[in-house]
Formats: C-alpha cells, structure tokens, sequence
C-alpha cells in the first residue's frame, strides 16, 4: 500500500503559516479584550460606586424634607399653648410651664443597639428590644420620653448619641391643685384640655385655633367667677367634715343668688389635675355637678314656693297635719311631728311632711311638674361646665309620686341643680342658669345649727333615706343642708352634702342638721367677711327659719 503524502505537504506548507499568523492576531485580538474587558469592568464598579452614592444622595434629598415636615409637625404640636386661668381677683388657677421631651429621628440613628444601651443607662425602661426595633425602624419621628427633668436631659446630652434630640413643650401646671381640680379640670399629655373649663374652652375655640397653628404663647387669659379664698374654705370644711362625719363623699357649691356666678364648688374625695390617672377612679368623681340625689327636704323649699306660687295655697292657709297621710297603699309620716293643724310657715319651719305633701296634692301633679319644670329641676344644668349630670325623673307621676316628691323623694338632681333652683327661690323668682364666667348682676328647725353670730343665715335641711336594693334604708342617708345669707336681702347661697354621713360621736343622730348644717355655718363664717357681707347684731338670735 502506498501513502500519497505530496499534495498533503504542498498544501500543508501554506496552512501552517496561515495558522500561525491566525494565532498571532488572535493573541493581539485577545490582548485587546482583556483590557478592555478589564475597562468595562472598572468601568462598571464606578459606575456601581457612584450609582449606589449618587442614589443615596437623591434618596437623602428626597427624605430629609419629608423627616423636617414630620420633625416640624411634632414642634407645632407641642409648641401649643393655652392661656391662663384666672379666679376672678387674678389669681393663677392654671398656667403652662416649659419642660423637655426626648425624641429620635430612627433615619438619622447610627446604631441602632449602642443607641438603646446608652439610653439605658439614663432611663432603665428605653433599654428593651422594642425601643431598638423603633430605632431601627427608620421612622421620620419618634417620642421616646415626655416630660423628662432638667437633669435627665443634661445626661442623655452627655451621651452625644446622633439622632437623638430634645423638644420644648408646654406642661399645664395648676398651683392650688387639688382644691380647684373639679372646676378647672386637666389636660392630657399633649396639653390638650379633657375635663372642666380646659376641656370647655377647648371646645368652644382654643381647639380649632391650635389645629390652625395660631395658639401662641401671648393668649388672653381665662378670668372665672370663682374666687379661690372661697373656693380654698369649701375645700377645708368639706374635707374636714367628711373625715370628721366618715362619710362617703361630700359636695358644696356657692353661688351668687343674683347673677348666677359660681364662687366655689368642690368635691371629696378630690384628684390632683397634675396626675390625671387619679381622675379614672370612680370614688373620685365631681359629685357636686356630676352625681344626683334626692334631696330630701330641702325640696320643700320648692314645694312651699309651689303652692304660693299657684295660687291654690296662701300664706294663711292652714292644713290637717294630725295624722299620718295614706295615699297610693303607703302611710307618710312626719319625723318631728307637732300632730296638729298647721299653718303654711309652719309646714315648712317644722318640715312636716304630711302638710307638705297636701300642700302638692291641693297644686296638683301637673302643677308640680309644671313648676318643676321652670325651676329647671326636670331638665339639664344649663352652664359651662362639661360634667353636668342629668336629673332621674319619675316615670309615672302617679298623686303618691307627687307627695313623695314634695319632700325629696322619687326624684333625683345633682346639687348644683338643687342650688341653682333654690337661688330663684331667694333671689324673687328670676331663674338665673349658673356659670363659671364672672357675669354682672342680671334684673329681673335644725336650721340653728348654722347660725353664726352676727349672719342673718335661712336655710333648710334635707336628711333622704338612700335607697338600697330597691328599698328605703333605716340607716343610709343622703343629708343636705341649703342656706342664703343675709337673709333679709339674700345675695349668696351655700349648699352642703354628705353621703353616708355617720354621728360624729356615739350617741348622736346623723342626720343633715348635725352635720350639713354645721359644715355649711363653719363656710358661711369664713366667707362672708370675703364676700364684704358685714355682720349685724340687732336681733340675730332669733332665728328667721328652722327646721327639723
């Protein structure tokens, strides 16, 4: 066999150069790739790099307007201010203060954990893994603490930590505390007003200016009726006079026969408005507004009112007060009873309730109700004060309901209600609805326990059985005791309660004339020099009303 090899290596000749200049330029071809692949490719980083640097600064730009606007928005809420309360000589019942508050911007914390351990160190509670996730977050905004103290602040300074930062609030502060809380209320953290004359102004106006961004720190002051020197005795007597009689609770208000302003008006048990919680305590409610009772006898001061103002009673009229009155299944009787006919002053001096119940069944139940009705007993207390409570009024108005009621029971409205009334009462018939606001002057027995030497003082007790599991109870009571002074020109009235009150010692009865009675003489004593009511002695012994 024979193997051609010429035309193979004739033309092998030629391939072999053609491959190796292929090589050669492949090489050089190869050379070039690789550089400029390896251009490409820094290219990119850089391009990476500064993409990633430049993204960051667009998205910086974009979110740090957005964190300035929330960071802004928190400063103009908490920068809100409210105006002064003032009683009604000037005297500061409430007024802001400046103090700090310790926020984070989460987008501007470095590290998130070393952030929370330093702030532990100054508040043991910031050191928990939820404040970490919030600083981790990346919120615009945070709150951290409020209301923190000026050294607090100095060593959370100290820590330099980036992201961390302290705004100025207001903080309401209320000088008297606890004797003008019922009246002025309290604000919550973000000082906006939630109970009393703070929550009313708030409704009436500072709200919407605050939500305007227009509640600056020149805001006129609030001037109120109350004059705190009144208001600081009420808060003494009946705070004393509720530990004294272990009472339950206790209540007084003072109000301007004429003009309807309210001097005074307090509650026990009480709360201090510079710790809000207290108020969540149900024992701790603004009894004198926001509670109603029966009233007992001091109703009949409207019952007597009543039958003269009918016209189907007069002054001279006389009624059977013998014997008990039965009506409707149920025997009325009278607690002093004299058992015997009785004229119309001493129906109400003796606080029979046997003369009085026939007093109302000769007007009639719908003349009661009518009459009720215009002493503002049936409906609402019209005035500022956001805690008013509304009257329980009977649902059937049955001829034994309209004797009961005469004398208190069955019917149920709240002191300030009952005094408000019984101001229409002393000051001629002008039904004057109560307020907190100084307002100009409008035209239109066991009573001796409060007489004070030298004060010409009227007033009427009231001692209700209170009611327990759908009974009268023997040994429950609800005592009040309303007085005006001076009573032959009457210009102020105090109203006293207690419920539950107990004898002040063994052997003692605990009705309203031990106790209401007493309490509301100790007030009278105290605030009228205040008041400018200058005391006589020409017959001040006798007594102008009494009752048992």
């Amino acid at each position: 066999m024979k193997f051609r090899f010429g035309p193979f290596r004739k033309s092998a000749e030629p391939t072999a150069v053609a491959a190796g200049q292929d090589f050669r330029a492949s090489a050089r071809r190869g050379a070039g790739d690789t550089m400029r692949g390896r251009l490409i490719l820094t290219s990119a980083c850089f391009i990476l790099v500064y993409g990633s640097i430049i993204g960051r600064l667009v998205q910086m730009g974009v979110s740090l307007p957005q964190e300035s606007v929330t960071l802004g928005n928190a400063q103009a809420a908490v920068s809100a201010a409210r105006p002064d309360i003032l009683d009604r000589n000037g005297e500061i019942l409430a007024t802001d203060i400046k103090f700090a508050s310790l926020y984070a911007e989460p987008r501007r914390v470095v590290d998130p954990d070393e952030a929370t351990e330093q702030l532990a160190t100054v508040f043991p509670d910031l050191g928990t893994d939820t404040v970490r996730q919030r600083l981790a977050s990346k919120q615009g905004f945070i709150w951290l603490k409020r209301e923190i103290t000026p050294a607090q602040q100095a060593a959370v300074h100290g820590l330099g930590i980036p992201g961390i930062g302290f705004l100025t609030e207001n903080k309401r502060f209320y000088p008297s505390g606890r004797t003008v809380a019922y009246i002025t209320g309290h604000v919550n953290i973000d000082n906006q007003g939630i109970a009393g004359i703070e929550k009313y102004i708030d409704d009436q106006w500072l709200g919407d200016l605050q939500k305007a961004g227009m509640a600056s720190n020149n805001l006129e002051p609030i001037r109120l009726s109350v004059d705190l020197r009144v208001q600081q005795v009420l808060h003494d007597e009946i705070t004393a006079a509720m530990q004294r009689y272990t009472a339950k609770s206790s209540a007084a208000v003072v109000l301007n026969v004429k003009t309807g302003e309210v001097l005074g008006m307090t509650s026990a048990p009480d709360y201090d408005p510079m710790n809000p919680a207290e108020a969540l305590d149900p024992n701790n409610m603004n009894r004198a507004s926001a509670a109603v009772y029966e009233m007992g006898s001091t109703f009949k001061i409207f019952a007597t009112s009543m039958a003269l103002d009918s016209g189907k009673v007069k002054i001279t009229d006389t009624f059977d007060a013998t014997q008990s009155l039965n009506i409707g299944g149920f025997t009325i009787h009278d607690f002093h009873g004299k058992h015997r006919v009785l004229t119309v002053p001493e129906i109400f001096i003796y606080s029979s309730n046997v003369g009085t119940g026939r007093e109302a069944l000769r007007v009639g139940s719908e003349g009661q109700q009518e009459f009720l009705k215009r002493l503002g007993l049936m409906d609402k207390v019209p005035t500022e004060l956001p805690e008013i409570a509304r009257p329980i009024l009977p649902k059937r108005w049955s001829d034994l309901v309209t004797v009961t009621v005469s004398f208190g029971h069955g019917i149920a409205v709240s002191p300030l209600s009952a005094a408000t009334a019984a101001s229409a009462v002393m000051n001629g018939g002008i039904l004057i609805p109560p307020t907190f606001f100084p307002r100009t002057e409008e035209p239109g027995g066991s009573g001796k326990s409060a007489d004070i030497p030298g004060y010409r003082i009227g007033g009427k007790t009231g001692t209700a059985e209170k009611v327990v599991n759908g009974r009268y109870s023997n040994d429950k009571r609800f005592n009040a005791f309303i007085a005006t002074f001076p009573i032959d020109d009457p210009q102020y009235l105090v109203l006293v309660v207690f419920d539950e009150p107990n004898p002040e010692r063994p052997g003692l009865p605990a009705t309203a004339g031990m106790n209401a009675g007493p309490t509301a003489g100790n007030i009278v004593g105290r605030i009228a020099p205040m008041l400018n009511v200058e005391p006589r002695f020409d017959d001040v012994d006798v007594p102008l009303m009494a009752a048992y």
